[in-house]
C-alpha cells in the first residue's frame, strides 16, 4: 500500500501550531491596542496638565483642587526662598514659583509636572506700579523701592498695554 498524504498525527500537530501561532497575534494585536489607549490617555494627561499650568498668570502661594471630565487634578503653588538674590544691599524685585500639577485618571494612572515662574515683586503686590500704571501716573503708588528701581533713577520707559502691563511675550 503506497498511499500519499498526512496521518492523523501530522494533522493535529499542524492544528496545534497554527492555533497557538493565531491565538499569539491575536494576543499581540490586542497589547498593542491596550498600550495605544494607555499613550493616548497619557498624552491628554499631559496637554490637560500644561494647561492647568500655563492658568497661572500672576502665581500665589496656594493650593487648588479640581475635576474635569474624567481627570481630577491638584495644582500646588509654593514660594521659593531665594536666599542669594536677598544677598544684595537692597530686597530683590523678584519672586521665585514652584508650580505643581497633578492629574489622576483611571483609579492607578496619574502623571505630575512641575515648572518655576519667576515674577516681579511688583508685579505681584496690589498698589505698585504694575496694577495701577506707571510711576507718576495718577492712582500710582509705587515708589522706588517698590518697583526695585534705585532712589533718584528712573528706570527705561517701556510700552506698556492699556492695562498698565507689558504686553505678552510671542509665543510660538
Amino acid at each position: 500500500m503506497n498511499a500519499r498524504g498526512f496521518t492523523l498525527l501530522e494533522v493535529l500537530v499542524a492544528l496545534v501550531i497554527l492555533g497557538t501561532a493565531v491565538v499569539a497575534s491575536i494576543q499581540g494585536f490586542a497589547q498593542g491596542l491596550r498600550l495605544l489607549k494607555l499613550s493616548g490617555d497619557h498624552q491628554e494627561a499631559m496637554l490637560f496638565a500644561d494647561t492647568k499650568l500655563r492658568d497661572i498668570v500672576a502665581p500665589e502661594a496656594g493650593r487648588e483642587e479640581g475635576a474635569e471630565g474624567r481627570f481630577s487634578w491638584t495644582r500646588t503653588v509654593t514660594r521659593v526662598p531665594t536666599p542669594e538674590l536677598g544677598e544684595a544691599a537692597r530686597p530683590s524685585p523678584w519672586a521665585v514659583y514652584q508650580i505643581d500639577v497633578r492629574v489622576r485618571w483611571d483609579e492607578r494612572r496619574e502623571v505630575e509636572l512641575t515648572t518655576l515662574r519667576t515674577t516681579s515683586i511688583a508685579d505681584a503686590q496690589p498698589g505698585t506700579a504694575a496694577h495701577t500704571g506707571q510711576p507718576g501716573q495718577a492712582g500710582s503708588t509705587a515708589t522706588p523701592a517698590q518697583t526695585g528701581t534705585p532712589t533718584g533713577t528712573s528706570p527705561p520707559a517701556l510700552p506698556r498695554g492699556p492695562t498698565g502691563r507689558l504686553p505678552a511675550a510671542p509665543t510660538r
